[in-house]
């Protein structure tokens, strides 16, 4: 990606120095400090090209929403996370630095907005199936059968209801209760040590939230119809299932396994020959790399096969790895199940579901966005 100074950006633009800025603070045009003086700013040449153009080309409002259903521009208002120059920002936090020492029950009280965690008593209820997934999957769907809507409560209420929700979830998936964080959990689920639990603390914060993404946007809409913070959440955990979502993951840990049993060229070309493409490389988000992954894997600092892996794939598509490469590293190096990635994602992003399901039913409005008919 290409930056250009000031004077540059606003000679292309047509504008003064006050509107590029308004222009950035409203996120259409990204900037970022210069390396060699951090006095000063410089824009980056993608954004203001792409900005030139809709401008000419006058897009209406059907064209607009068509763009911005799939990594466009905003398409709702939130004042809970956004990523913003290459950052992820929690409520104004940096979400790398808070991840270094909170919990994922501090991270919650930032995103629900409250002053601290609520102090709940532990949920003891009998969940059934063999796997963690099923687990928490049925246990959601149990609370979304009974659990009382969440149209026309207050914000307080609906943060005990997360923090109970949040806790019941921790329960299913680790079958163990007490008042301890969640990474405790895990790590006692998982039966790894000190700097393991350390790393997954770490990771479920790196994971609460990720801005509108497809199963909080799913949630959201849940949220929108006045449901119940558990329907809310279901909806999201359903939505991360899905293979170009949450399960991703598993097809990065699938090419990082093979590529330290055999070597990466041997994984990349196994790949090529199945049609596959390199996973986990890249992110329309970060078109400098994704932070989250760059900050879990300098945390977890791998073995040289495990960063010979990596390093393969990101040479082979000449982009940084993401999330789900850091995931699938993290599982391998801690020895974790095959599905911990799963697991770390819906455990931290059940935070960021509940945080999207409170700020859109307190605003009181429904999701309905209209279709284009293409058919006969």
């Amino acid at each position: 990606m290409k930056w250009i100074p000031r004077d540059l950006a606003m000679e292309r633009l047509g504008v003064k120095s006050q509107t590029l800025y308004a222009y950035v603070s409203r996120g259409a045009i990204r900037s970022r400090p210069d390396e060699h003086d951090s006095r000063i700013s410089l824009y980056s040449t993608s954004d203001i090209d792409s900005f030139v153009e809709r401008r000419r080309t006058g897009r209406n409002r059907t064209e607009i929403a068509k763009a911005a259903i799939a990594w466009g521009d905003p398409v709702m208002e939130t004042a809970i996370t956004t990523v913003r120059d290459g950052t992820l920002v929690y409520r104004g936090q940096c979400a790398i630095t808070l991840a270094e020492t909170a919990t994922l029950e501090e991270a919650a009280a930032i995103l629900w907005q409250t002053e601290e965690y609520p102090d709940i008593s532990p949920v003891l209820t009998a969940v059934p199936g063999a796997a963690a997934k099923s687990r928490l999957l049925s246990s959601l769907a149990a609370q979304a059968a009974t659990a009382l809507p969440g149209f026309g409560r207050g914000h307080e209420t609906l943060v005990l209801d997360g923090a109970r929700l949040l806790d019941s979830a921790s329960h299913a998936i680790t079958r163990h209760a007490a008042n301890i964080p969640f990474h405790t959990r895990l790590a006692r689920f998982w039966g790894v040590g000190a700097d393991a639990e350390d790393l997954i603390r770490r990771t479920l914060v790196l994971l609460a939230d990720h801005e509108l993404n497809a199963s909080t946007f799913a949630a959201r809409i849940a949220a929108s119809t006045g449901a119940s913070l558990a329907a809310c959440a279901l909806a999201g955990c359903a939505t991360l299932t899905g293979p170009l979502h949450g399960e991703a993951t598993a097809r990065a840990l699938a090419y990082l396994r093979h590529a330290v049993e055999t070597r990466p060229n041997t994984a990349l070309a196994a790949l090529a020959a199945r049609g596959e493409r390199v996973p986990a490389v890249g992110h329309p988000l970060y078109p400098d790399g994704d932070p989250r992954a760059a900050a879990l894997i300098t945390w977890l600092s791998p073995s040289r096969p495990v960063e010979n892996a990596i390093a393969g794939a990101e040479d082979a598509i000449g982009k940084p790895a993401n999330i789900d490469m850091a995931l699938a590293a993290l599982t391998v190096e801690l020895g974790l199940p095959e599905d911990a990635p799963f697991m770390l994602f819906a455990s931290g992003r059940m935070v960021g579901w509940v945080a999207h399901a409170i700020e859109q039913l307190t605003s009181g409005k429904l999701i309905r966005p209209r279709a284009k008919y293409v058919g006969d």
